[in-house]
């Protein structure tokens, strides 16, 4: 009778055994290696260990360590945030991912997207997509780590996931599911550290359309702050939210944050509840 049970043979045991005792979540190759002292050992023990459910292979010789708390089962790791996460160091989970994490948006993405600091390729770890995106170091903050059913990740936090997000629509689920974010986090979220993390990223597109879109879902910053980021804004910088070109319908230009929307206000707040203020009435 074949069975799923996790098994160890005694150089398998020392490797998980080792690890587990120092605390590592994920291990890398080299780190195997040295504690065995063979690379054609190491490579083979490598190899039951992940056949067995002891090991989930990442990327580039780093694997997450399934512990014996996992359980008796060759079940696999079915965390996939976590397991992104882990895949690249530095980096940490956001826009679309992060949104749904922090309950933002209702939809779940099918593909984690992960910030870092060097060029990586899509992987598919787990049977989960996930897309790496190297960022700009003045982008690479705004992230703690949070536990996720028993693992660690690094995520962004409230405030840098709507930065990141309005940054980059098109990582966000595109402007309307960008709206519906706004939408929602603008009632849960410090609006002070959402208007720093603004600044710091230091791009005028962003600030232009972090003032329509608070505006728009009628969530409006308080005065203080829409002065901020107005005057961040240089009086001749027009940008473009939307599509590339504009089509009838379309809500056109903003004077207030100089933006080019080029997207139908109906499409937008398609999915926002209606609110005063959030299709044009007075507030």
């Amino acid at each position: 009778m074949e069975t799923n049970l996790r098994t160890l043979g005694p150089k398998e045991s020392k490797v998980v055994l080792s690890f587990r005792e120092q605390g590592r979540e994920v291990v890398h190759a080299a780190d195997i290696i040295g504690l065995l002292g063979s690379e054609p050992a190491a490579r083979k023990v490598i190899r039951n260990l992940i056949r067995k459910g002891w090991l989930t292979r990442l990327v580039g010789g780093r694997y997450m360590l399934l512990p014996p708390e996992h359980g008796p089962e060759n079940l696999g790791e079915n965390n996939p945030i976590a397991l992104a996460a882990a895949a690249a160091e530095p980096s940490y989970v956001g826009w679309w991912s992060a949104a749904a994490f922090h309950g933002f948006t209702t939809q779940k993405p099918m593909t984690v997207t992960v910030a870092t600091q060097r060029q990586m390729p899509t992987r598919t770890i787990e049977g989960t997509e996930v897309q790496f995106i190297k960022i700009a170091a003045r982008k690479f903050f705004g992230f703690k780590t949070y536990t996720l059913y028993g693992r660690t990740a690094s995520i962004t936090d409230p405030e840098k996931t709507v930065i990141d997000c309005i940054d980059r629509p098109d990582l966000a689920g595109g402007p309307a599911e960008l709206t519906r974010i706004v939408y929602t986090a603008m009632g849960e979220i410090d609006h002070e550290k959402l208007v720093t993390a603004a600044m710091a990223v230091k791009s005028t597109a962003l600030l232009q359309r972090l003032g329509f879109l608070t505006d728009l879902v009628g969530r409006k910053l308080s005065d203080g702050l829409r002065l901020q980021v107005r005057n961040a804004i240089p009086k001749s910088r027009r940008s473009i939210f939307g599509r590339r070109d504009r089509r009838d319908g379309d809500i056109g230009y903003v004077a207030d944050w100089g933006l080019f929307v080029y997207a139908r206000r109906n499409d937008l707040l398609a999915e926002v509840p209606r609110i005063k203020g959030a299709r044009g009435e007075p507030c």
